[in-house]
């Protein structure tokens, strides 16, 4: 039985990813940080309780800015795979918070590669590289697109990118960059902006919120579904040699239409709900991405299975299912108060 190590495993693509891995008989150990509350919902329909015979989802506390753990963990666990997701991965948020972003999301991935120098083990490593990379250059952007990063959290993935080259050219690691596009889900996050709209929006339809606010409708995006993306993932780990592949579906939309696309299925009108808050801005934009996944098609044998429209609509029915439960609770006299959120 393979183990792999996946951190960022409570996240949106750690809890696809496991369920890959275990559907294809690996034993899974994931990252996660301690807390005072759980947040393993992603997972939770995984999990056993460890002394289960049947248990193959292992998860251990532990944290991507402390070296010496990281080091232990690997070095027990020996995982054939590593997939490294964890990071800060706010874009926005980076601004606000660039030098833990740095600090996470650039040296976290150095400090795994470090572990993996200094314990020997025999490992294949997988990093979760980002369009945002390529910021400014101009689409359609591949695999020699020059990186021009508008963010903290851009650079700090393209210090990510460049460390795992030079570990995989200077001591013969086997390690992967991923550089994936903007990819969603009904579990993604709900201060990104595709879920923001749709968890809006279904709530909107039913009367439990008014306005909706976004910061720039024109920015375009290539969008994807992270279930398809985390296939990608591990057969960039199943090939003889490392390489480096974007991935990608190859079609962009704005904001605005992904927006105007969501309130449409739901027969109304984004133009009365949807209002601009300068706060949602970016310092420095990134005005288009799209990628170009010709390598990944070739190489990898991938192309994404879920369309756009298939996207929208899957992440439309599991908000709508929330919101209509949200309703019942509101229409049986539970009201929730002072229910601000950041992002």
């Amino acid at each position: 039985m393979k183990k792999a190590f996946i951190t960022g495993i409570t996240g949106q693509d750690g809890s696809y990813l496991a369920e890959l891995l275990l559907c294809k008989g690996y034993e899974v150990h994931g990252l996660i940080r301690r807390a005072s509350t759980f947040n393993t919902d992603r997972i939770d329909h995984l999990y056993k309780d460890f002394h289960d015979p049947e248990a193959r989802v292992y998860l251990h506390y532990g944290d991507l800015s402390v070296s010496g753990q990281l080091m232990e963990l690997l070095s027990d666990i020996a995982p054939d795979e590593i997939y490294h997701l964890g990071a800060q991965s706010h874009v926005r948020v980076s601004f606000d918070m660039p030098e833990y972003t740095g600090d996470i999301t650039g040296l976290g991935t150095l400090r795994i590669l470090e572990a993996i120098r200094r314990t020997g083990i025999k490992t294949r490593f997988y990093q979760a590289s980002s369009s945002e990379m390529f910021g400014a250059a101009p689409p359609p952007q591949g695999e020699y697109t020059p990186f021009q990063p508008q963010s903290p959290y851009a650079a700090a993935k393209v210090y990510a990118y460049y460390i795992v080259r030079n570990y995989r050219d200077a001591y013969g690691i086997f390690a992967a960059n991923g550089i994936l596009f903007n990819h969603e889900s009904p579990r993604r996050g709900e201060t990104f902006v595709t879920r923001k709209i749709t968890r809006a929006a279904t709530r909107i339809k039913l009367g439990l919120q008014d306005k909706l606010y976004l910061g720039n409708l024109n920015a375009s995006r290539d969008w994807g579904f992270a279930g398809d993306y985390v296939e990608a993932m591990w057969l960039m780990l199943q090939q003889e040699k490392p390489d480096d592949f974007v991935i990608a579906t190859g079609e962009t939309y704005s904001v605005r239409e992904f927006a105007s696309r969501v309130f449409s299925k739901l027969d109304l009108d984004y133009e009365q709900y949807v209002a601009i808050d300068p706060r949602y801005f970016r310092p420095t934009e990134v005005d288009a991405l799209l990628g170009d996944a010709a390598k990944a098609r070739e190489t990898l044998g991938w192309s994404p299975k879920v369309s756009f429209d298939q996207l929208v609509d899957m992440m439309i029915a599991a908000d709508l299912e929330l919101a209509e439960k949200e309703k019942t609770l509101v229409d049986a006299g539970f009201h929730c108060t002072g229910n601000s959120r950041l992002g």
